[in-house]
């Protein structure tokens, strides 16, 4: 048996490509829309991608399952659990759709899979046993678990209500999930555990930097599978929903694409903008048509220092660019890339495409773009800053000013400025018209960074926007109050 994890490091996101060494077949659980890297690590490997399998119905990233169906001819495994309101419509009826419940086997080559529902992140969830019949096991060896069990956490039960607005569903869900943990004491302890996701990702809180696990280890060390093993119901319930990380906006698209089906790529290629002059932006105004400017430099410090105006902050390095562009930008938007170099733009686009944001119309180095000019004049901006260390006096200095607190729920709690609005800034996009429209907003967060994405889209939008830089511990404590 072959096996490979394949990592896309900016959503924290593993899909598995599993092949049968004797017959050549493979299948690719878990793929992201862009499937020309899993095809060409097939063939590179000497495998065919003759099926694909979906754990659930995903709400980080598009799925490449469609995509492989109806391109390249592979067979795809999805789950028919969940009832009527979370069923893959866009595979019911298809011939190379197979539809799996509860204990639903399959063989690809001489690799068996068997379906075992593990509902709570979401009702369908299907994780996988994975049997080696080639090499002569009669047993499985390892749990494909999705978003159901994490090295070192467990899935997320909210997010059908925090990101997708399904009312009530939370808690019910999170009692579904207890059940599911609970089942998985019947699996042997030897079974080696895989993973969609790791350290960095949405869909977790406690989410572990090692890629694979053990189950026997995380019955011992993952403290919210032992909870649930060990624990009580409602104490599992109290703590899985306390304390999640609030998703990003663009959550709530995913699921729904997802569902119905995400569009396939043109000719199955990925989108290839061009390389435009900086002229182009001699004509441009924040907010005066479709297209977005995305500035995909690393460094804050530069960004805050010199940018074209209505730029958004969107470093490429890290996984901010997702996180940032789904945030603030809307469907169907035209983006233009600002990059440090050529080879930045294939990367940026595939994350881009990843979450739906296909539009990316061309690129241009940010240099030439920060030496543009309209009438004679540079377009370069400047970003209004100060340091956490200043906010008392700034505010001193203009009672009755605005700060906006972008931090988490849980952050705020803890400790926040006296008459701060919070919003947290994946969050922001969707509740701009909270925030006030006259005068100065000092945007904070916990570190700067946070606060530098929020401050470039309330900049774009209009809004007088001071940045506030630096730790939040660095704030006078006079400013501060804890919340209840």
């Amino acid at each position: 048996m072959f096996f490979r994890q394949v990592t896309d490091a900016a959503l924290a996101q593993n899909a598995y490509l599993i092949g049968c060494q004797r017959t050549g077949e493979a299948v690719i659980v878990d793929p992201e829309r862009d499937v020309d890297r899993y095809v060409a690590l097939a063939a590179e490997q000497g495998f065919r991608l003759t099926a694909v399998v979906e754990t659930h119905i995903h709400a980080d990233y598009l799925s490449g399952a469609r995509e492989l169906v109806e391109r390249h001819g592979a067979v795809a495994y999805v789950s028919a659990e969940g009832g009527p309101d979370w069923q893959f419509e866009w595979g019911q009826g298809h011939p190379g759709v197979r539809l799996l419940r509860d204990g639903d086997r399959f063989r690809v080559g001489n690799i068996g899979l068997q379906a075992v529902l593990s509902a709570g992140h979401t009702p369908e969830h299907l994780s996988f046993l994975v049997t080696d019949f080639g090499g002569g096991a009669t047993e499985p060896m390892g749990l494909l678990s999705g978003d159901f069990i994490f090295v070192g956490d467990v899935g997320r039960p909210d997010l059908l209500e925090s990101a997708a607005g399904l009312v009530g569903v939370m808690e019910p869900s999170a009692r579904e999930l207890y059940a599911s943990l609970r089942a998985t004491a019947a699996l042997p302890e030897h079974l080696q555990l895989w993973p969609a996701h790791g350290a960095g990702s949405a869909c977790g809180k406690a989410l572990g930097a090692v890629p694979i696990s053990v189950l026997g280890y995380e019955r011992r060390y993952n403290g919210a599978l032992r909870e649930a093993l060990e624990g009580d119901e409602e104490a599992f319930v109290a703590h899985i929903l306390d304390g999640q990380p609030e998703p990003p906006r663009y959550f709530a698209r995913m699921k729904r694409d997802n569902r119905v089906g995400p569009a396939l790529l043109p000719e199955g290629r990925l989108p290839e903008p061009h390389r435009l002059a900086a002229e182009a932006l001699a004509a441009w105004h924040p907010g005066s048509g479709p297209e977005v400017l995305l500035d995909l430099r690393g460094e804050r410090a530069l960004f805050m220092e010199r940018h074209v105006p209505g730029a958004l902050f969107a470093p490429l390095a890290g996984g901010k660019l997702p996180l940032v562009a789904g945030s603030y930008v809307e469907e169907g938007a035209s983006l233009i890339l600002l990059v440090n170099r050529a080879a930045e733009v294939e990367e940026a686009v595939r994350q881009l495409v990843r979450i739906g944001l296909d539009q990316v119309v061309g690129w241009i180095p940010v240099d030439e773009a920060l030496g543009a000019q309209r009438e004679g004049v540079d377009m370069a901006v400047s970003q209004a800053r100060i340091t956490a260390g200043e906010l008392g006096v700034a505010l001193a200095a203009q009672p009755g000013v605005v700060v906006l607190d972008v931090r988490s729920e849980e952050e705020f709690r803890t400790s926040h400025v006296l008459g701060a609005y919070h919003i947290p800034y994946t969050r922001l996009g969707a509740r701009l018209d909270e925030v006030p429209r006259e005068g100065p907003i000092y945007v904070h967060c916990g570190s700067g960074l946070r606060a530098s994405f929020a401050a470039s889209y309330l900049a774009r939008e209009g809004r007088e926007v001071v940045h506030v830089e630096g730790a939040f511990a660095d704030i006078p404590a006079e400013l501060l109050a804890s919340s209840c």
